[in-house]
């Protein structure tokens, strides 16, 4: 695995109005050495992390050498959202979780980025929550970002998610098996009916066993208890209810027309989570005011998890932003 490294940022404002003495920033860079190259920002999702290629790398079908955000080419960097546990670095960070919104989390990897020298980016993409902050940051330096590739997220939190998020939070504040139970709820929101029937089809280990659909959820409750915090499930699942790119600002048309980025939404059909048709109308709003904003749909039975599932549906919708960025490189040259 890339080398963890660390960044301390010292008396930070949150947005609330208080003060955080000390949050340490957490971070990985993959491919070509920093300024190097061009850079891209991968923004992981909920229960993510920095290590996004390489061994036991979340994208590693994505990103990597030759493969459609291609290491050889691209300095990728990738931070760890403050308290999610990756670090093993917890202090009293995220004891209070609901002081945090994702503008703080926006506003602390822009600090990072600052710390790094980073003043331009060619992407910044992520899926879920790491879409949603990856909106925001677009909205905090309008001019910084090339393209913005947010997937099966939005840039605002829905009343779906809303309610859905309060949901989670009663089962992490109220279980006797938090992490494991709210896992359970939360794998029914990233999947759908047709993708759970068509893998298990009602089938049993043997006539006196459980289905197999209860076992697969119990085991993704428990891996994920194995290797996660409650203090950190606490605080993504909150973030998810404070996106909102327009809050104290203007409307979403006036907000759009500030970034210079090209914007790229990629929606999965059947994402019961950050449903299709809320990317649909923010795309037709948007282009009502901006010539390059872009809308594809990743077409999958798996829902919101097909952004970590469909590769090469994704890989066909990225590869022509990135492809672009090289060929430009062998015509210079």
């Amino acid at each position: 695995m890339k080398k963890l490294e660390k960044i301390d940022l010292f008396n930070f404002g949150l947005e609330n109005g208080k003060q955080r003495a000390y949050i340490p920033l957490f971070y990985q860079i993959f491919g070509q050495p920093l300024h190097s190259a061009p850079i891209v920002i991968v923004n992981h999702a909920l229960t993510g992390n920095s290590n996004i290629t390489g061994e036991n790398g979340w994208w590693n079908d994505l990103i990597g050498e030759n493969k459609t955000i291609d290491t050889n080419y691209f300095t990728v960097i990738a931070f760890n959202i403050p308290g999610n546990g990756f670090d093993d670095n917890f202090g009293n960070l995220i004891s209070n979780y609901k002081d945090f919104t994702i503008r703080d989390i926006a506003r602390i990897f822009w600090e990072g980025l600052f710390f790094l020298n980073v003043n331009s980016v060619f992407a910044l993409i992520g899926g879920s929550l790491g879409g949603a902050i990856a909106w925001e940051m677009t909205t905090l330096q309008p001019n910084k970002i090339e393209n913005l590739i947010p997937i099966a997220t939005d840039w605002k939190a829905t009343d779906w998610v809303i309610a859905n998020v309060l949901i989670q939070d009663q089962i992490l504040n109220n279980s006797d098996d938090p992490i494991a139970d709210a896992r359970l709820h939360a794998m029914l929101l990233y999947r759908t009916p047709q993708s759970v029937n068509e893998r298990f089809q009602r089938e049993k280990f043997n006539e006196n066993s459980i289905f197999q659909i209860e076992n697969w959820l119990v085991n993704h409750g428990i891996k994920l208890k194995n290797r996660f915090r409650l203090s950190s499930y606490k605080l993504m699942n909150h973030l998810l209810k404070t996106n909102d790119i327009t809050r104290e600002r203007n409307n979403f048309q006036s907000v759009i027309t500030s970034i210079n980025a090209n914007i790229h939404i990629v929606a999965v059909d059947t994402d019961y989570f950050f449903i299709a048709d809320e990317n649909r109308k923010d795309y037709q709003q948007a282009k009502l005011v901006k010539e390059n904003v872009f809308y594809y749909e990743i077409n999958s039975i798996h829902g919101h998890d097909a952004f970590l599932i469909e590769f090469n549906k994704l890989s066909q919708i990225l590869e022509p932003i990135f492809n672009k960025q090289k060929q430009q490189k062998y015509v210079s040259a």
